[in-house]
């Protein structure tokens, strides 16, 4: 048995299964707004041509190509040649469909890590515990960047010596992030890739919240686009995960891209030809048309713009919220302990929230989830407003 399993820590929503599990809900309908889970619909001309038969036939007939169907890396291609200018990929070089951001964030550690020569693996703190996970699975040792109010819950890039950068291999960074919903701008993102060029390096970014922003003419800038604004056109040492759960409501369609240096793509597909992890035909092709329409992009956007704005607002004369540059997550502080929080709101209201801690590590003495919950606005917006009122309701006995 891998030993490394040893070094994993229990998942984020096992931990809450576990404290909810001990605790008496009200009498209510139960709300989530724990599990980011997009749930609006997905795009019905999506699901009217996954349901066609022809395209069932044709894709259950054949094993899928791990490279991908030209028709969809010439897709993902365009969607991010438009949407990260002045990027310009080549969709047989630059880039791989994957089954979803969770799975390839993962695996790429586990095909790109030299965990001999480059033990240490960056990530923020808090971060999507996948990272974690694949950092010690193979065989590396986590290295967290606390992301404080102090840091404008961005990694801060200047504490790090010239020494601890010659053991990295591989750094996680999460923008727009991961519960925060703080952006890393175009400088920020500049200085990381200038850092990875000299130590040689690799940037694994989760841009998985990319298309969910509150400025409609300022979008987050994305790590290919910042290398090429430096000049770095083959986008050496980057790498971008995104995928089509969030931005078009697809979780389950297991559907995104990595997309970066022609070198380690190629040898990420050598991996993953052994792996096995192709998309199957079919959602190759229904992710190629998602790809190429951006107005059920914008359509989405706009009710998590309008579901963000009516939580804080109901909750601002008792609970003052700030609202995230981008993504669906709320990141507040607690007035008490974060999981005694979560505790009593889903006692008192049936609501259930994510303690901060849950998403955190505590390193260099201090953990930055502690005292915090992540709320997820991914529910219908009736179900948002209303686990809003029930927490103003009962805000005297959160207290």
């Amino acid at each position: 048995m891998n030993p490394n399993l040893e070094r994993l820590e229990p998942y984020p929503f096992a931990r809450l299964s576990k404290l909810l599990g001990e605790t008496q809900a009200a009498e209510l309908p139960h709300i989530s707004l724990a599990m980011g889970e997009p749930r609006h619909p997905a795009p019905q001309f999506l699901i009217d041509r996954l349901s066609e038969k022809a395209l069932l036939t044709e894709g259950l007939a054949t094993y899928p190509p791990t490279r991908g169907l030209p028709s969809l890396r010439n897709a993902i291609a365009s969607f991010i040649n438009r949407r990260f200018k002045p990027a310009k990929v080549d969709p047989d070089r630059h880039l791989l469909p994957v089954n979803g951001t969770r799975e390839a964030l993962f695996a790429v550690a586990q095909a790109l890590s030299n965990y001999k020569d480059r033990p240490i693996t960056m990530m923020p703190n808090p971060f999507y515990q996948i990272y974690e996970g694949a950092a010690l699975l193979a065989g590396t040792q986590p290295l967290y960047l606390p992301c404080t109010p102090e840091t404008a819950f961005k990694p801060d890039l200047t504490q790090i010596t010239s020494e601890t950068w010659s053991k990295v291999g591989l750094i996680y960074i999460c923008n727009p992030g991961n519960p925060h919903g703080a952006l890393m701008t175009l400088e920020d993102q500049q200085a990381l890739i200038a850092l990875a060029l000299e130590h040689q390096f690799i940037i694994v970014a989760d841009e998985c919240y990319s298309e969910i922003y509150q400025d409609e003419e300022n979008p987050p800038v994305g790590l290919l686009q910042a290398a090429a604004a430096l000049g770095n056109l083959d986008f050496k040492q980057c790498l971008a995960f995104n995928s089509l759960s969030k931005r078009s409501n697809l979780p389950g369609l297991r559907s995104g891209y990595v997309a970066g240096d022609p070198e380690l793509i190629a040898r990420f597909l050598e991996y993953r030809t052994y792996h096995g992890s192709a998309m199957p035909v079919h959602s190759q092709m229904v992710s190629a048309l998602a790809w190429q329409d951006e107005a059920h992009v914008q359509h989405n956007r706009a009710q998590y713009r309008a579901k963000i704005k009516a939580f804080a607002e109901t909750l601002a004369p008792v609970w003052p919220i700030k609202t995230p540059d981008a993504s669906f997550y709320l990141w507040p502080e607690t007035p008490i302990d974060d999981e005694i929080f979560a505790q009593k709101l889903f006692s008192l209201q049936n609501v259930s929230v994510l303690p901060g801690r849950y998403l955190s590590r505590t390193f260099g003495g201090e953990n930055p989830g502690i005292n915090r919950i992540r709320i997820a606005l991914v529910a219908e917006p009736n179900a948002c407003l209303e686990a809003a009122q029930r927490i103003k309701s009962s805000f005297e006995d959160l207290s």
